[in-house]
């Protein structure tokens, strides 16, 4: 009766999956702020009178981060730009960079696995509470050498690469069909504030207070998040305390009656029925095609507007922080609007996700385009990356979300293994930009550039398209089955022998 009433008393005012939606967003900016601060707290770090020029420190940015190599990092670097006591060359500042992707690349399977055999809830913390203890130890590691950052930056690299799969396994157990879209698009627009929020923070912190206030700051900050998770957030509806009755019996309800757990995390993973999966490709495809676009719009595009037009982004900083802004508004009234026709029947889960995709892909591609011939119009490119960086939040309530409909026994695996794949991109866009710009900063080459990553969103689209199902998959109901049936013949076998 105790567990009822302390359920009745918050859920009457917050539901306990909304509860669920706003820390796991929270957390995912915790993860992408502490993983992009470094970028501009470097700039406060190194000793730029020693180095004898600033030029090659923002040229190793450009080269080896990535959700930070936006214009707002330029902004930041501005603001902050100040000798510090380090004197790194541009290899070892690329390494320093670069490393957080060693331990996010080794991660993301493993961690998916361990979130749906034991504890989605504690992979998250763990997540988390790495991250920030690590962003607190970070100055104390520097003052030591450089490898001690770098040791840090891999292990949080390690921690942020079991996010996704965390999530998508807790939203399999706590999302409602009708509401998946709004609550998967509310935990991962996170990441978006979260990146633009850490790197103003973080030019400002390091411009008044120097570059350890930045770590110790944001890792103080972040502790608050890690008490909250661990009192308010379990790992399914039947476990958790502060829940209304209504609202366990109606998620419940909703999933199916999918309420053992203890199978579902037994589970063995059927790699050949996902790896030969249509719905699972199509995934995948418009994973790495969408993230490829993504990096052009959100890294490249202001190099574009600063090598092409001659504009500079740091001159104005609202142009510059509005797509994060209205990315994450436009994410949360799509996914709301595809969840309200999903509710009155008048589309399907598989219509939604394309929806969704379509925004995501299809509007980005016409941006780009457009550069082609716009010439040197510089508020009309504004608008235009503005609207291209805006229409992305579309994925996170299109094929980010998919993984969850078609395999909710799997989903913190799929995610893994299409997450990890997709990051190649990352990696390739600024090697391919920089090879095509080196020695040609015009519109001819850039629109080269272009015309590759509207080739991809193509196939991105014709692939979603003909192969995308928000359909639960034949091998997840039959895995279960199979379970289910060896489950009843040991318990067959047990009774016999009493």
């Amino acid at each position: 009766m105790e567990v009822a009433a302390k359920g009745n008393v918050l859920g009457g005012y917050v539901p306990a999956r909304y509860i669920l939606s706003v820390l796991g967003s929270i957390g995912m900016a915790i993860v992408y702020g502490l993983k992009v601060n470094l970028s501009v707290a470097m700039v406060g770090m190194l000793n730029h009178t020693a180095l004898n020029t600033v030029t090659d420190q923002n040229a190793s940015l450009k080269n080896t981060t990535d959700d930070a190599k936006d214009a707002i990092v330029e902004f930041a670097m501005h603001t902050a730009e100040q000798d510090g006591p380090f004197i790194w060359s541009s290899e070892i500042q690329g390494i320093v960079l670069s490393c957080y992707f060693w331990g996010y690349f080794v991660s993301q399977i493993p961690g998916g696995r361990i979130a749906e055999l034991f504890s989605a809830k504690w992979v998250m913390f763990f997540s988390i509470a790495i991250n920030v203890v690590c962003t607190l130890l970070t100055p104390v590691m520097t003052e030591m050498h450089y490898i001690g950052l770098v040791f840090m930056r891999v292990l949080e690299g390690i921690g942020g690469g079991v996010t996704f799969p965390a999530m998508h396994v807790l939203l399999s157990k706590w999302a409602p069909p009708a509401e998946r879209s709004v609550m998967s698009a509310l935990v991962y627009a996170g990441t978006s504030l979260g990146t633009v929020i850490s790197i103003l923070m973080a030019g400002i912190l390091t411009a008044n207070a120097g570059w350890e206030s930045v770590f110790y700051v944001m890792g103080f900050l972040s502790t608050i998040w890690c008490l909250l998770w661990v009192v308010l957030i379990q790992d399914s509806p039947k476990q958790q305390r502060f829940i209304s009755i209504e609202e366990r019996n109606m998620i419940i309800a909703s999933l199916g009656g999918m309420t053992k757990d203890r199978l579902s995390r037994k589970l063995p993973v059927p790699w050949r029925a996902v790896i030969t999966s249509k719905a699972f490709l199509a995934i995948l495809v418009a994973h790495v095609c969408s993230n490829w676009g993504w990096y052009m719009l959100l890294i490249e595009l202001p190099f574009y507007m600063k090598q092409v037009l001659d504009f500079k982004m740091t001159e104005n900083t609202f142009a510059t922080a509005l797509p994060f802004l209205t990315l994450w508004i436009f994410s949360i009234g799509l996914s709301r609007t595809l969840d309200w026709l999903r509710g009155k029947n008048a589309i399907t889960t598989t219509t939604a996700r394309k929806i969704g995709t379509l925004f995501a892909s299809v509007v980005p591609a016409a941006c780009l385009l457009a550069l082609c011939f716009i010439g040197n119009n510089r508020g009309a490119a504004v608008a235009i990356m503005t609207i291209g960086v805006t229409s992305v939040g579309g994925m996170f309530c299109g094929f980010l979300a998919n993984h969850i409909d078609i395999a909710p026994n799997f989903a913190g695996t799929l995610v893994a293994v299409t997450n990890t794949v997709a990051t190649i991109p990352g990696i390739v866009v600024p090697i391919f930009v920089g090879a095509l710009t080196r020695d040609n900063k015009t519109i001819h080459a850039w629109r080269i550039i272009f015309y590759v990553t509207i080739g991809l969103y193509v196939i991105e689209i014709l692939t979603y398209l003909v192969l995308g199902s928000g359909e639960e998959q034949t091998w997840n109901k039959v895995t279960q089955e199979k379970h289910d049936d060896q489950e009843n013949q040991l318990k067959d076998v047990k009774k016999s022998h009493v």
